[in-house]
């Protein structure tokens, strides 16, 4: 797997330690465990089609669970007679979160719950009334399990009743893991050691995991802990819980999970983790005569320390980030810098502890400027002016300790041509406050390039309630933020989020502003000296019984303007329409948008052509059809039309998926560009294709392909990895960067141009005292 875990690399001459060990698994058995019976969903739906504005929510649902002996552990190979499971709490009381809030889950499930010093083990029979129509998807690490049946144990250790750790399931056996950051987020490249299998059987599946107490942060005494479980059951687009069956909240949400007690005196080891790795590696630049395939060998890794056992603190050494995916290729045309999402392991680790601001700073598709104006952006360390630039080493806090969640980061980078080595560093602390609330601040400190002194200093304020409307949730994100720069002075940066994220009416309101030198060098900016203003509010319809054409109805009203510092109107968009799911989860979208932009500068899209200053107002539809992620063919098609500044732009986007079996995926993009305006034509075409082979869940061939016709680069990477124990991987990497010049599809009499290829063999192992 990508090597995203709570880990990194470790400098250290040990390859002799590397040994492979049992490579020889258990063989799955079916089940003898008779599992105890459960009360009879009850089958009974409404015929009428009645929209559901108040969905049935219960009160947080206590568990107790069971304590047995080590030597009583069962073994995590899907066969659940194991004699210890007749000892764990049963939990069976499961609930419709969709499509009918509250109701008795149509399929019985039963949960068992147990631990011991080490571990804490969770066993699930998914009863299935019809077993061959179980949907069965991807069986990757950290792949598309979600597209298909799938469990979820969801765990708050500390009952921040914000942050949680998910762990994933399918019926292949596939294993997914991510952090739930603030109730509204998910990091899936997060990994830390664990133990999963699944296997069929001939009245559903079932699932047996083991997770680590060493590898979760958690407070010393700590004996309640957040939980809840979700079961997808696919082809009925059903999703059941067994506490927070709101659909009106986030499934990132933790604030209504349930409580499990009991859990005393574990045993989390020295918390001493060693983690090195050692690599070959040999590039070759076919552009440059004379250039050899050169052989050169390197290691690294990280040691992982528990402080306590809710704080860890991290050392890394050179890392290694050969496990990396290609970025999402983009082209550029608007007048403001792109951003491209963090992709290397080591800096999404423990990236729940650096977030900021809230909401104020989510990014989706709509809030295109959100991204603006965050303080630090992970990127930014091992870049200079957009080239690479080596890490040295680097040292991280993260974790809890006296009631307060820390995130420091501190990484020394290899000098360049043009500055010397730079200690770059950021600290985060957050304190809870009232029931569901936190304040904190944030310190950034240095440049990437050497060539200035900066820092920035910040503080947040995440209000959650619940309770002054029942049956409501309430949300406010507020923060301020300022920069110290010797080359562009002093400068702040504040904004305001309220949200209520409800049914059938919700709404959200936010506000931003951005002074004109504020400058975050160690954060990201894209539009300085700019206020903007957002504003939502929609209905949303659900509607139940056997017979509904419509799952659900989502009717919105977003808009969102842009003014100077002295409130002079620069831009704005407005956005109107209805979103509706069917009952197979297909969905379709059309939103009417109204534009407006004013340029005070002319500025340049791809190829030159130049958009000239002027006020510019046009209207356009943007129309999105969809399938259900749990069909073999998933198709996703986005068309935006069919007016652009004083010309015309049509947009359209498609995204085919095709999973026959758990075996093999295929992803085709396709997005194009076509803007037509009085100063010249621009055609845009970026097209990427990848696909996997699972022949394991713990082996995996990726393959991706990526070009655009502005840059005319083709980029191939493929990556072979097998973690051959928990921990401990072969990686195989192999890239490959062809330039394709040319404006068209296919460019036409040119000739291609290969440039560098690049070949990586990582081999990684995690020790553990």
């Amino acid at each position: 797997m990508r090597q995203k875990r709570n880990r990194v690399r470790f400098r250290a001459a040990v390859l002799a330690t590397f040994v492979f060990g049992p490579l020889t698994g258990p063989v799955l058995a079916q089940p003898d465990l008779e599992p105890v019976i459960v009360r009879d969903p009850d089958m009974d739906m409404p015929e009428e089609q009645v929209p559901d504005v108040e969905p049935q929510e219960r009160s947080k649902p206590v568990a107790r669970a069971a304590r047995i002996e080590v030597g009583e552990a069962p073994v995590i190979d899907g066969d659940l007679s194991d004699l210890a499971w007749a000892k764990a709490v049963v939990i069976d009381d499961i609930r419709q979160r969709q499509p009918d809030p509250g109701a008795p889950a149509t399929e019985k499930t039963v949960i068992r719950v147990m631990y011991d010093a080490n571990n804490i083990y969770f066993s699930v029979y998914a009863y299935d009334s019809d077993p061959e129509q179980v949907i069965v998807r991807s069986r990757a690490r950290d792949g598309q399990i979600l597209t298909g049946d799938n469990i979820q144990i969801i765990l708050d250790p500390g009952q921040t009743r914000r942050n949680s750790y998910v762990f994933m399931m399918g019926p292949s056996g596939g294993r997914y893991d991510a952090l739930r950051l603030n109730n509204v987020e998910e990091l899936p490249q997060w990994d830390t050691l664990w133990e999963g299998r699944a296997m069929r059987v001939p009245d559903g599946w079932v699932a047996e995991i083991a997770i680590p107490f060493r590898n979760l942060s958690y407070e010393p005494g700590q004996t309640e802990w957040g939980f809840d479980f979700t079961r997808y059951i696919r082809r009925k687009a059903e999703i059941v819980r067994w506490s927070s069956t709101n659909p009106a909240i986030e499934l990132a949400d933790v604030s209504e999970a349930g409580t499990l007690t009991g859990i005393t005196a574990v045993t989390p080891g020295l918390g001493l983790d060693v983690q090195p790795y050692v690599a070959l590696r040999s590039q070759h630049d076919w552009s440059v005569p004379g250039d050899g395939a050169g052989l050169s060998g390197t290691g690294g890794g990280n040691i992982f320390y528990r402080v306590t056992p809710a704080l860890t603190g991290t050392l890394t050494f050179n890392p290694d980030f050969s496990d990396a995916p290609l970025d999402d290729r983009q082209v550029n045309t608007t007048r403001f810098s792109l951003f491209f999402p963090e992709t290397r392991d080591f800096f999404l680790q423990d990236a729940g502890n650096f977030e900021f601001g809230g909401r104020s700073f989510r990014r989706t598709n709509f809030d295109r400027q959100n991204s603006n104006a965050r303080p630090f952006f992970s990127r930014n360390l091992g870049l200079v002016d957009g080239r690479p630039v080596t890490l040295i080493a680097g040292g991280k806090l993260s974790g809890e300790y006296g009631g307060f969640n820390i995130g420091a980061l501190s990484v020394l980078t290899d000098e360049t041509s043009a500055s010397p080595g730079q200690v770059l560093s950021v600290a985060r602390v957050t304190h809870p406050i009232f029931s569901q609330s936190r304040f904190g601040f944030v310190f950034t400190n240095g440049d990437p390039t050497g060539l200035t002194r900066n820092t920035v200093a910040g503080t947040d304020f995440n209000y959650r309630d619940t309770q002054t409307i029942p049956g409501k949730t309430l949300q406010a994100d507020l923060y301020y933020e300022r920069s110290f720069s010797n080359a562009k002075g002093d400068d702040d940066s504040y904004g305001t989020a309220l949200n209520f994220p409800n049914e059938p009416w919700f709404g959200e309101l936010g506000y931003k502003r951005v002074g004109a030198n504020f400058a975050p060098a160690l954060g990201f900016v894209n539009r300085n000296g700019m206020i903007q203003y957002d504003g939502t509010i929609g209905y949303f319809g659900r509607y139940r019984g056997a017979d509904v054409v419509l799952r659900t109805i989502e009717i919105q009203a977003r808009g969102q303007f842009v003014t100077d510092l002295r409130n002079r109107l620069e831009d704005y968009e407005l956005r109107f329409g209805p979103r509706i799911f069917t009952p197979a989860d297909d969905d379709f979208q059309l939103n009417l948008l109204q534009n407006y932009e004013r340029l005070d500068q002319p500025f340049s899209l791809p190829t030159g052509v130049v958009v000239p200053a002027g006020a510019y107002e046009w209207t356009n539809f943007a129309w999105h059809m969809g399938t259900a992620e749990s069909r073999p063919i998933r198709v996703h098609f986005d068309l935006n039309c069919c007016a652009l500044y004083n010309g015309q732009g049509v947009r359209p986007r498609l995204d085919f998926y095709y999973r026959p079996s758990e075996v093999f995926e295929l992803e085709v993009n396709y997005e194009g560009n076509f803007i037509r305006l009085p100063t010249g034509d621009v055609d845009i075409h970026i097209g990427a294709i990848s696909g996997i082979v699972n022949f394991t869940p713990d082996m995996q061939l990726v393959v991706q392909t990526q070009y655009d016709n502005i840059s005319g680069n083709f980029g191939f990477l493929g990556r072979f990895r097998w973690e051959f124990r928990p921990g401990s991987e072969l990686l195989v990497a192999l890239g490959q960067a062809i330039y394709i010049p040319g404006t068209g599809i296919p460019p036409a009499g040119v000739s291609t141009e290969f440039r560098a290829t690049q070949l990586s063999v990582r081999l990684t192992r995690t020790f553990q005292f």
